[in-house]
């Protein structure tokens, strides 16, 4: 298809995805049913995505015709996927404003274990960052605070003098209104 004659469309994200370090999925959605019908070509996908990027420096791979930009931190490794003719930036800052959030909801502790017991907000958050390969969000303090991270979840050592007067005056507010 000619890159000439292809209508612009808000649709560009085709997958999103988190491995572990053995190629296992821990999170995947995929956006476009025409590329990855279904789960097992997703896995398969995955698997020849994890193959070519485990070893590799680099940040972008094309794989399949579908450009793959991915990071990798710990043990685990992070991918968003778009069409050929898609925005490298455009998809870079999903991929950043994914790892951010994700570090900003875990507290800078993104590792398999603590992305599986907190799987919910997780998923909350990718779908904040993106509905239906449409992106929604690219700042990550915006994903967060959509997300209901509140300021009690916070450990107290982890808050701002701020937040902790904040805290402090909402309980006592509350506690003078009972």
């Amino acid at each position: 298809m000619d890159c000439a004659l292809l209508e612009p469309t808000l649709y560009t994200i085709k997958g999103i995805s988190i491995l572990d370090n053995d190629g296992n999925r821990i999170l995947a959605k995929y956006y476009d049913d025409n590329l990855f019908p279904t789960v097992k070509i997703q896995k398969e996908f995955e698997k020849n995505l994890f193959n070519k990027t485990h070893k590799a420096n680099a940040e972008i791979i094309m794989l399949d015709g579908i450009i793959c930009l991915y990071k990798s931190n710990v043990d685990l490794f992070f991918y968003v996927m778009g069409s050929l003719h898609e925005n490298e930036l455009l998809l870079m800052s999903v991929l950043q404003c994914m790892f951010d959030s994700i570090g900003l909801i875990l507290r800078k502790n993104v590792e398999k274990r603590v992305i599986l017991d907190n799987l919910d907000v997780v998923m909350l958050a990718l779908d904040e960052i993106c509905d239906e390969g449409i992106i929604l969000e690219a700042d990550s303090g915006a994903v967060v605070q959509r997300v209901g991270l509140r300021i009690d979840d916070i450990p107290i050592g982890e808050q701002t003098v701020a937040q902790v007067f904040q805290s402090a005056k909402e309980h006592l507010k509350w506690s003078l209104l009972k």
